[in-house]
Formats: C-alpha cells, sequence, structure tokens
C-alpha cells in the first residue's frame, strides 16, 4: 500500500490500554416529566434513562458533580459505565448527554445496556503522532484534520482509548485514508462504503507561491 507522499504500509498505531470503566452510583427514578426532572436538577442531580437489551426503560438519577466528573475523564463517550443502583450493577455505554445551552450544566443522560462482550458502536478520538519525522511538516505543512473521531464497531470489552496515527515520512500532499489504518484486533470502521479520508498534509501559502512561480519560470 502506497500513501501520496512516498510512504507505504500501514501508519497507525492504537494504544494498547483500553478504555478504563467507569462505576457511576444512581438512584432508581420513581416519577418522571418535566416538573420531577426540575426538582432533581434543583437538587444537585441529574435525571436519566437506562434502555435496550430488550429490558424496558429504567428512569435513575445520578448527582451532579460525580457525572460531570466522569465527563471530565476525556474518554466518557467510549467507556463502560457501571451503574449501581439498587443493590446491582448494569453495564452501559453512554449514548446522549443533554446540557443547558447557557451553563453547560448536564440535564439529561441516556445510556444503552450492554452484555460484557456486545458489540457497539462508538467513536474514538484520533491522535497524531511523530510530527517531528514529517518531511511535510518539516517543510511547513498544515495538518488538515477531516475526521477528530472515527467510529467503530468493536467489543464492549475492547474499546480503545484513542487510535494514534504517526506522520512519519509523510510529504506535503499526503492523503490518509481509513484503509491506511490498522485497527485493532477485532474493531472495524462502521463506515465500509467508501475509503473515506481522515486528514491531509496542505501545503503552506508560501510554499504553494514558491513552486508556482517556479512552474511558471520553467
Amino acid at each position: 500500500m502506497v500513501i501520496p507522499g512516498g510512504v507505504s504500509g500501514s501508519i497507525c498505531n492504537w494504544r494498547t490500554k483500553m478504555s478504563d470503566v467507569l462505576t457511576l452510583s444512581a438512584e432508581s427514578r420513581d416519577r418522571a416529566g418535566k416538573g420531577a426532572s426540575r426538582a432533581l436538577r434543583n437538587s444537585g442531580r441529574v435525571p436519566a434513562v437506562i434502555y435496550g437489551n430488550n429490558e424496558a426503560p429504567e428512569g435513575v438519577h445520578f448527582e451532579e458533580k460525580l457525572l460531570v466528573k466522569a465527563l471530565m475523564t476525556g474518554h466518557f463517550f467510549n467507556s463502560v459505565i457501571m451503574i449501581e443502583v439498587g443493590g446491582k450493577q448494569v453495564r452501559t455505554l453512554p449514548k446522549d448527554v443533554q446540557f443547558h445551552p447557557v451553563t453547560d450544566r448536564p440535564l439529561h443522560a441516556d445510556f444503552l445496556r450492554i452484555g460484557e462482550h456486545s458489540e457497539v458502536h462508538v467513536e474514538v478520538p484520533v491522535k497524531f503522532t511523530d510530527e517531528a519525522l514529517s518531511p511535510g511538516m518539516k517543510r511547513g505543512a498544515v495538518l488538515n484534520v477531516v475526521r477528530h473521531e472515527l467510529e467503530l464497531v468493536c467489543d464492549a470489552a475492547m474499546i480503545p482509548d484513542d487510535i494514534e496515527i504517526s506522520l512519519s515520512g509523510l510529504d506535503v500532499g499526503a492523503s490518509i485514508h481509513i484503509s491506511h489504518v490498522n485497527l485493532p484486533n477485532g474493531a472495524k470502521s462502521a463506515i465500509t462504503d467508501r475509503d473515506f479520508t481522515i486528514a491531509t498534509l496542505v501545503a503552506p501559502s508560501g510554499l504553494k507561491s514558491a513552486e508556482g512561480d517556479t512552474t511558471k519560470e520553467g
């Protein structure tokens, strides 16, 4: 496999450390509706619902500070969340958190029940490494990131923290596509109908002008 810019082979490394399993304590929510949810928020709690896995939806609520702390880990949405409620643990995957448009306080959260080895869809952050080893970056190229996250399908127990992509050897004009990425064992791209672009190395305006002048002189 040859990547534009003169590099062959796979250019991706993934972190061997998988996302931590986070634990959140919750209490059952008996009442639903806007009034009940407002009362919970006023008391420092965040209403939420757990659904899926062929079971009835279950209303719960969390201490706001604990939920915010979990959100601040940076990998909340690609982590398995063990919710402790009513003396039992429920394995879940976060699906959505609604925030207040002004204060950014969490207003409501949705969690999907999953089995220990369920196949799940997650969005995993992309990180780029080895800029110093890229001829293009040394020449002043700009890394144009098209996708900051990759949508993957993988085992719930094997969700990677992130996907690291090395820029080593890449020159100006190089394009990194999903086909260039060696994903972790058992993981695959959720997008299968096209070889989408993850990032490109774009020539800076000064380099474009210099190359243009050279072409005119020739």
